[in-house]
């Protein structure tokens, strides 16, 4: 459900009220009696960070935010404290609520709103009673002097966005299969005002990506390249920066199947593209001033009887060759593709986001992504900090030459995959051959699917990468 955010003019007389506070000497401030200001301290004492207040007509909620801390845990304690009031709201039936800080700054307040907006997500799109079981909350209002339209114009962007990612990862592979994931993307074109171009079979056979089609030889359906180009005209950089998502809509492991339950959940992992599609609408719907480019291909993975198998050698892209020894190691196949493919753009930086290994989930779960570099130090420490202050967090893993020994093959450029050992970091590495730019990888497999609720973040898709590649590419004009 979209929610609209608006800017409250003046403060209400009878509304379902949120006051954002930080200390009890903030209550005498907010429009309280002295036994509402008693019991929200009693329940405070209780370790209640937000708490209820039920006036019969309405409802007020007082939420406590942090006085102490770094700046990014008092900003990810406000997007829970919003997940948490968004549940109250949602048994209590609330359809409109009119946010008052008290005493919380700018970007307290937006936070508070972003985990009340991503805490609200539902995906009813195969249920039956959805109209039955649909969160109520439909309108914020900020009453908040310091906050501009503007402000939250970006936050609605950068929501909307999340939620787009959310709901193609969650989409079934019978619905979403490679051509229409690049429809769903060349759709969102035309609300956010970037240009889409998708390459279909016989261009992507002519341009001889070797690895998308190897991967592909097992479907019944066709692959896609699909390119977003937001370029405009103030734009502040004249080499773009491009992001390159993987976009398998589904894998099965090809012939090196997948044991069933490891297959599961395996609709997800298309998660990079989606995370770097939204991600370059909702910079292009925000209209920021910076040159930016999203490739994305596509496939599902499969055992047909053409499907590649173990021992092929596949001619890639940029004229590698890579011997196979193992299919379900098939996300770098289509992204090496891809990552050739960038050099076209001659691009300041690229930044690769895939599902791409269990190593990388198995060693840091499913709370951070692992990130590695290539000739980009500088501009890693700026996407860390981002991530950081979007809670979404980078765990750095070393790109050592020592790792790319790993890959040898005795019969052609490369194999495919590594050993055991390292496998997140030997994937980077196979990547990281077909570059010749500066290059950042980013391995989501963790957090961008979860079986379990983790506060604003849903079971299912996450959404994670857009907020992060949002916020990067925005500080690249504050």
């Amino acid at each position: 459900m979209n929610i609209l955010i608006r800017k409250g003019l003046r403060k209400p007389t009878a509304a379902n009220v949120i006051y954002l506070i930080k200390a009890g000497t903030d209550l005498k401030e907010a429009s309280l009696n002295e036994d509402e200001v008693d019991f929200v301290r009693k329940q405070h004492r209780l370790k209640h960070k937000v708490v209820e207040l039920n006036r019969y007509k309405n409802l007020a909620y007082v939420v406590y935010g942090d006085l102490l801390g770094t700046r990014e845990i008092r900003l990810e304690t406000w997007r829970k404290n919003g997940n948490a009031t968004q549940h109250m709201i949602k048994k209590a039936q609330i359809e409109r609520v009119v946010i008052i800080p008290i005493n919380a700054f700018k970007e307290e307040v937006l936070a508070f709103i972003e985990g009340l907006i991503l805490g609200n997500y539902q995906f009813l799109k195969y249920k039956g009673d959805a109209s039955k079981i649909q969160n109520s909350l439909s309108q914020v209002d900020v009453y908040m002097p310091d906050i501009e339209d503007a402000d939250l114009d970006y936050l609605k962007v950068q929501t909307e966005a999340v939620c787009f990612a959310r709901d193609l990862v969650n989409e079934p592979d019978s619905y979403l299969t490679a051509e229409q994931l690049s429809e769903e993307i060349r759709a969102r074109g035309e609300i956010s005002g970037a240009k889409v171009e998708v390459l279909h079979k016989s261009k992507i056979e002519s341009l001889k990506m070797g690895g998308l089609l190897a991967v592909n030889r097992g479907s019944t359906n066709p692959p896609t390249f699909t390119i977003v180009e937001w370029k405009p005209e103030n734009a502040i950089n004249e080499k773009p920066y491009v992001f390159v998502g993987k976009g398998v809509v589904y894998d099965t492991g090809g012939l090196s199947l997948k044991p069933t339950n490891f297959m599961d959940t395996m609709k997800c992992d298309m998660a990079g593209g989606a995370a770097v599609a939204a991600a370059i609408h909702a910079i292009a719907q925000a209209k920021l001033p910076v040159y930016v480019v999203a490739l994305i291909p596509a496939t599902d993975n499969r055992p047909d009887g053409n499907a590649y198998a173990p021992g092929d050698v596949v001619i890639m892209h940029d004229g590698t060759t890579v011997e196979v020894l193992n299919t379900d190691a098939e996300g770098r196949m289509i992204l090496a593709d891809a990552l050739s493919y960038a050099k076209n753009y001659n691009p300041e930086l690229v930044i690769d986001m895939a599902t791409l290994t269990g190593s990388a989930s198995r060693a840091i779960g499913t709370i951070a992504m692992v990130g590695m570099k290539s000739k980009s130090d500088q501009e890693f420490d700026l996407l860390k900090k981002s991530g950081d202050l979007v809670h979404e967090r980078i765990v750095e893993f070393p790109m050592w030459d020592e790792y790319k020994d790993m890959l040898k093959s005795e019969v052609a450029d490369l194999k495919n995959v590594g050993g055991a050992d390292a496998g997140a970091i030997t994937a980077a590495k196979f990547l990281e051959h077909f570059t010749d730019y500066p290059y950042i990888h980013l391995d989501i497999a963790g957090p961008a699917f979860i079986t379990k609720r983790d506060s604003y973040k849903p079971i299912g898709g996450t959404g994670v990468g857009v907020r992060l590649l949002f916020d990067f590419i925005q500080s690249k004009v504050q």
